[in-house]
């Protein structure tokens, strides 16, 4: 057994199709959606030997399953009632606020760190990140950790 394995965080879209299809079969199974491993490898069009191959080592960044923090830094324009609305739309998606830090705008952007507890949360982490992502004056949110 490895002792030291390293993690990575990595963005679904750079990930090879079998690693994709191997989370996105695991997923269909924890779900319910369908009843065994036949039947999640038919439905993303992965070879079951592939899906064991890849199973033990692909977890999702967040599975919703236990509470954790998660870090996030947003780039936002310095105009008055963009940070309200970032934190209503968290708020309104049931993500509590642990910490906040906003630094001065430089060139008309503000970093903005936010430190959030997912338990009670009422929609996943990337559906909050879109959401984030489409408000008026958000430039850029990133997930920079998760505890």
């Amino acid at each position: 057994m490895e002792r030291n394995k390293k993690y990575y965080l990595v963005r679904e879209d750079i990930l090879p199709p079998a690693i994709q299809k191997t989370a996105l079969a695991q997923e269909l199974l924890v779900r319910g959606n369908v009843s065994s491993v036949k039947e999640a490898v038919q439905e993303v069009d992965l070879a079951r030997s592939t899906f064991y191959k890849y199973r033990d080592g692909v977890r999702p960044f967040y599975d919703g399953k236990t509470s954790a923090i998660v870090n996030l830094l947003m780039y936002l324009e310095h105009e008055p009632g963009v940070l309200s609305r970032v934190v209503a739309c968290i708020a309104r998606t049931g993500f509590n606020i642990l910490t906040l830090n906003q630094n001065i705008p430089l060139q008309g952007i503000a970093g903005v760190a936010v430190s959030l507890e997912t338990e009670g949360s009422k929609v996943p982490l990337e559906q909050l990140i879109n959401q984030l992502s489409r408000l008026d004056g958000v430039v850029e949110v990133d997930i920079i950790g998760r505890s």
